[in-house]
């Protein structure tokens, strides 16, 4: 391991394939690698370990789900005095700061660290960060007043924020060109697997053992996360760490030895240089086209992904179906939710290394568009006095469609676009704005959802999601570029205009 800052070359190596005789099999010229394998064509090495190394990380997602699910289950438990542990009901008041402290701590998360991802790593600033979950659901079951409550979601949020603006980063760097989109997808598969963990127990079980076992995935990350995972090759060499680098390319590629990975390494090693000597603050993003074009786009499509109105049907899924006055139970339509999310968000994992990021964007924009107008025109319906009987499947199927078309693109495309579209001299700084603005967003939305619809109505508060949603189709449509199958500096270059 180097002891120094200074960042060694990395010669690479070039390796050939042989077939034919053992005599042939040990020629070669220097700095090359003969394999011996008669006649059959070398397989490609095993990317289970980088799909495993991408899970382990991203059950920090799943707890991130459960805190975003937490508030669907509890919220009406906590307003009945003999199923709330509290020692009075909450108010209206404090149920609202109960929902919308936790996207509040997620806008602060990102600041809150800083440059710790570049300081001490993607891996130890997971792992730091994962540990206010764990002091959030403790305050939750010592809980004797709201307050606990209040504490717990804002350090929690911060959580929440901190996880989705490094793990992007972290599954980016380790992930082969070839599978970056669908590993980037992972970060919202697993939240809404943590979403669907908290609407099935949390409604069956009493408030403070959902909240112990709450604590169960989290702790399961912290220690498998540590011991097993290694650390972002790019990290290393960052800070010199070579060896550590290789060791870990090795582990993540399945390589046995050195020479395997030494080409990669180097390719590395020249992006983690150029990005070291050019390093880059807040406002040399507005310095660059390329730069400026990778933040407007990612903010967009996170501003796109919060006012489609995900975190109000997410955080009020089981209100939102009892004011409905749909005829299935209310907890058992919200778990319906949740396994479509989990259904869809897996189905868009396999797509979009093949279909590409732009058209499910757009497909998803579509689908979210309808989804919304039918919402707003049942509570028209509704408000209105009319007979809405014949209808009350209707808030189910369209905030089923609205779920699905979600997942199939504005759910996980946006923090994948973000993982891939800033160069390692940004990476950081570019996340933490991003991801503060979209966390910020969801904050002001959950809070004042209440009072928008005390002005406009169910109706017009819908309606105005389904016009954002027909927004987003025209952005993606006209300003999103591709990005199936390029490289990191491909997609930068494409920003930039070059060739």
């Amino acid at each position: 391991m180097s002891e120094t800052k200074e960042h060694p070359r990395v010669v690479p190596y070039r390796y050939n394939v042989v077939a034919g005789s053992e005599e042939d099999a040990k020629k070669g010229s220097e700095g090359q690698v003969d394999i011996q394998i008669g006649k059959i064509d070398a397989l490609p090495p095993s990317r289970a370990f980088l799909y495993i190394a991408a899970c382990t990380g991203n059950l920090a997602a799943f707890t991130c789900g459960i805190t975003l699910g937490w508030t669907s289950p509890v919220l009406p438990k906590l307003q009945d005095l003999s199923l709330s542990p509290l020692s009075e009901v909450v108010s209206v008041s404090d149920a609202g700061w109960i929902g919308s402290l936790l996207p509040l701590g997620a806008s602060l998360g990102p600041f809150i660290v800083g440059a710790a991802a570049d300081k001490i790593g993607r891996k130890k600033t997971l792992l730091l960060g994962n540990i206010p979950f764990i002091v959030g659901f403790l305050l939750n079951i010592m809980a004797t007043n709201v307050y606990y409550l209040l504490v717990s979601r804002f350090i929690c949020g911060v959580s929440v924020g901190l996880t989705f603006t490094v793990l992007p980063m972290y599954t980016g760097e380790i992930a082969e060109d070839e599978v970056r989109g669908t590993l980037g997808t992972y970060l919202q598969l697993f939240t809404v697997i943590g979403l669907l963990f908290s609407f099935v127990l949390g409604p069956y079980i009493p408030v403070t053992l959902f909240n112990a076992a709450c604590i169960v995935v989290p702790s399961i990350f912290l220690v498998a996360f540590f011991f097993f995972i290694p650390e972002s090759p790019s990290f290393l060499l960052s800070v010199g760490e070579t060896d550590a680098a290789e060791q870990a390319l090795m582990k993540l590629r399945n390589r046995s030895a050195p020479s395997e990975v030494r080409e990669e390494l180097q390719a590395m090693l020249v992006e983690v240089n150029k990005s070291l000597d050019s390093k880059g603050s807040f406002m040399d993003i507005f310095k660059s086209k390329g730069l400026l074009k990778a933040y407007l786009l990612s903010n967009g499509l996170l501003v796109f992904q919060q006012v489609s109105g995900i975190n109000v049907v997410l955080f009020f899924a089981q209100t939102i179906f009892q004011d409905a006055g749909v005829a299935m139970k209310p907890e058992l339509c919200t778990i319906m939710i949740g396994v479509v999310q989990v259904v869809f968000t897996g189905l868009t994992s396999g797509l979009i290394d093949k279909q590409g990021k732009r058209l499910l964007l757009m497909l998803s924009a579509v689908g979210m568009t309808v989804a919304q107008g039918g919402l707003a025109y049942y509570f028209y319906l509704k408000d209105s006095d009319s007979d809405v009987s014949a209808f009350t499947w209707l808030p189910i199927a369209c905030l089923i469609g609205y779920i699905i078309t979600f997942c199939l693109g504005f759910g996980p495309i946006p923090w994948a676009v973000m993982g891939e579209m800033f160069p390692a001299n940004v990476k950081s700084v570019a996340s933490m704005t991003t991801g503060a603005t979209c966390w910020f967003l969801a904050f002001l939305l959950t809070k004042y959802f209440s009072a928008v619809v005390g002005l406009i109505g169910k109706a017009g508060s819908f309606g105005l999601f389904g016009g954002c949603c027909a927004l987003a189709f025209a952005f993606v449509y006209k300003f999103l570029p591709e990005t199936k199958g390029k490289s990191l500096q491909e997609i930068q270059d494409m920003l930039s205009g070059k060739s």
